[in-house]
């Protein structure tokens, strides 16, 4: 999980995120990416009912995108919004290959530091 400070909660955010981010889309999932003005950066991970009807499959989904994310926050730079749109391909991907567009997502917008 991340901590509060570190979620997109507010359904204004992701609309502002959504309106005016840089994207990048992949085969199973998009990164859409604006700056926030804060010291650090905010997340939100939507997995819809295409994706799959079962609460079980979305919420690991967003798990193994949480983790992902984890790992490499370190590497990124600071002060961003991001939302992250699943697509119902994920399914068929293993944790790597998540991790493995995930990151390459985030190269394309140029948001890892120099």
């Amino acid at each position: 999980m991340f901590n509060r400070s570190n979620r997109l909660s507010k359904n204004k955010d992701f609309d502002k995120v959504f309106q005016a981010g840089r994207s990048s889309y992949q085969e199973i999932l998009g990164a859409k990416l604006i700056p926030n003005n804060l010291d650090y950066n905010r997340f939100g991970v939507l997995v819809g009912l295409k994706v799959n009807k079962k609460a079980t499959v979305r919420n690991k989904i967003k798990r193994r995108i949480k983790m992902a994310i984890r790992l490499d926050e370190p590497l990124l730079k600071k002060g961003y919004d991001c939302v992250i749109v699943v697509f119902p391909l994920i399914l068929a991907k293993n944790y790597e290959e998540i991790k493995a567009a995930l990151r390459a997502a985030f190269k394309k917008l140029n948001f890892y530091q120099n």
